[in-house]
């Protein structure tokens, strides 16, 4: 009897100590692996060019589906994933940028960084950290920053996003290979505000109209 209590002890404590395991691997998953490995499949499956211009960063860049179309002129690769902020590229950068050997990169990050409660200061030190990863592996590639853009749903935090537009700006102006591409102003009315016809109905997002001001404004830093 004594045996068979020791026995139902030792079963119930070892299911104790493997439980919180399991859980603790599913709360250490990186966000965005699943986003990350689908881009991974995608390329073992179809191999991009390399030498391409490289789009990367977070949910403008996701909903831009027709990227090659507007872009006929040049190889591009579009590696958008939607919600991810600034430190997301840095993590992920070995993954789904260096492999492609780009000669030009360009980067739609900050905004999901400013709207979780980072500071302007915080999300200029990811960028930092990530041209030293990419420098390191490929010194060559020019990498332009996409600044960001205003949003009727993120009107609020314009202030942060002409701050970290300003510093990219500098950052971008003090470094070889580097890159700005001012868009600000081009999304502000004549109220001094962005127009809804420039968005979809999250007034976040952009619409066909918005992307044209994208497109028309980003052309000229492409090599």
């Amino acid at each position: 009897m004594a045996y068979k209590l020791r026995f139902k002890i030792a079963a119930f404590l070892t299911i104790a100590c493997i439980l919180p395991l399991c859980g603790a691997d599913k709360s250490t998953t990186p966000r965005f692996e699943k986003d990350i490995l689908a881009f991974e499949a995608a390329d073992k499956k179809s191999p991009p060019p390399e030498g391409a211009v490289l789009f990367t960063g977070a949910s403008q860049f996701t909903r831009w589906k027709t990227m090659q179309q507007d872009l006929p002129e040049y190889k591009v690769i579009n590696r958008g994933f939607g919600g991810s902020q600034m430190s997301d590229l840095v993590r992920y950068t070995e993954r789904i940028v260096i492999p492609y050997k780009p000669k030009q990169i360009v980067i739609q990050e900050g905004g999901n960084d400013l709207h979780a409660g980072k500071t302007p200061e915080q999300v200029l030190a990811d960028f930092k950290a990530f041209v030293e990863k990419v420098r390191a592996a490929l010194p060559e590639a020019r990498i332009s920053f996409s600044g960001l853009t205003p949003s009727p749903a993120r009107w609020a935090e314009a202030g942060k996003q002409k701050k970290l537009n300003e510093l990219l700006k500098e950052y971008a102006a003090s470094e070889k290979n580097l890159d700005f591409i001012d868009l600000f102003d081009a999304y502000l009315g004549p109220d001094g505000k962005p127009p809804e016809d420039l968005f979809v109905k999250d007034r976040l997002h952009q619409t066909p109209a918005g992307y044209k001001i994208r497109i028309a404004l980003t052309k000229p830093h492409l090599n």
